[in-house]
């Protein structure tokens, strides 16, 4: 007579979640990081249908409208529901057609910055020896001088103008992805994964682009996104100074700079364009912060 043996039913172990729905649920659990992430979404709609959602002209000049309040003040109307600023054009189409330059500045410096960050952070990492003492040594040196003055400096070598704060605001940037990317790369280079690709013959260019840099990406993707908020505020400083954006452009920290005498008079001019600044780089920074939550292994919950 045989025993019979008893086997237990296999237990399915649940799928583990997919990567997107994972970082939802931790982006997700921070409501402020939603809400700057709605925000966002507002302004980029807002910088794509700017010439429909204004009904007037950015730089047109209206001669019998000069200073006019906003719609709900004595001397306001419909027309110009924010009022004109002091030489009669509309701060509504102003301040709409303004966030396409801010995104623009935004996307060109985080763009230019971590590209150029990212490379000599590569370099930095592996190379080691006089070339990464000299890298990083070049980046404490940026790292000494306050950025915006540092950015001053290049803009008046370089000349005012839109495209040289551009690029004078990616240049005081270019250390903080410099340093995140050579701390990541040394961290991941005693990692077992490379060490086999090395075995397996991989090329130096191939360890740094395809093997270490993916597992490189979330603190510069979170590094970026504050980075970007810090770009705003940096070329709206110059062109508050008069080294940025050139009138008539729309771009907010210019039309500070054209209206700050009126502040007393007409508080529409200066208020406006500064809750601009102040809404658009909230909204960057709280997605940050949720970016951080939901990359960062540390800190899931």
């Amino acid at each position: 007579m045989t025993a019979e043996i008893e086997t237990e039913p296999l237990i399915k172990r649940p799928a583990p979640p997919h990567p997107l729905r994972e970082f939802w649920y931790y982006f997700s659990d921070n409501p402020g990081a939603v809400g700057g992430l709605f925000a966002i979404l507002v302004i980029i709609l807002l910088a794509l249908f700017a010439d429909q959602v204004t009904a007037q002209s950015p730089i047109e000049i209206h001669t019998d409208a000069f200073l006019r309040p906003p719609f709900w003040e004595d001397g306001g109307s419909l027309q110009f529901p924010l009022g004109t600023d002091p030489i009669g054009r509309d701060m509504f189409s102003r301040l709409v057609h303004g966030t396409r330059f801010s995104l623009l500045i935004g996307s060109m410096v985080v763009s230019i910055s971590l590209a150029a960050g990212i490379s000599l952070g590569l370099i930095a990492g592996f190379a080691r020896g006089a070339v990464e003492i000299l890298i990083m040594r070049l980046m404490d040196i940026m790292l000494t001088m306050p950025s915006l003055l540092l950015a001053i400096v290049i803009v008046a070598i370089l000349g005012p103008g839109l495209t040289n704060a551009m690029l004078a605001v990616s240049v005081v940037a270019l250390p903080q992805y410099v340093r995140i990317t050579r701390a990541a790369v040394l961290t991941e280079l005693t990692k077992e994964y490379v060490t086999a690709s090395r075995t397996n013959g991989a090329s130096v260019l191939r360890l740094m682009f395809l093997t270490v840099l993916p597992n490189c990406l979330a603190p510069l993707i979170v590094q970026a996104t504050l980075g970007f908020s810090t770009a705003i505020i940096d070329a709206a400083a110059l062109g508050f100074l008069g080294l940025g954006a050139q009138p008539p452009t729309p771009e907010w920290g210019t039309m500070l700079a054209d209206t700050r005498e009126f502040m007393q008079r007409a508080w529409w001019v200066v208020t406006f364009p500064g809750l601009a600044i102040l809404i658009t780089v909230m909204a960057f920074n709280l997605m940050g912060d949720g970016l951080r939550d939901a990359l960062d292994p540390k800190l899931k919950r």
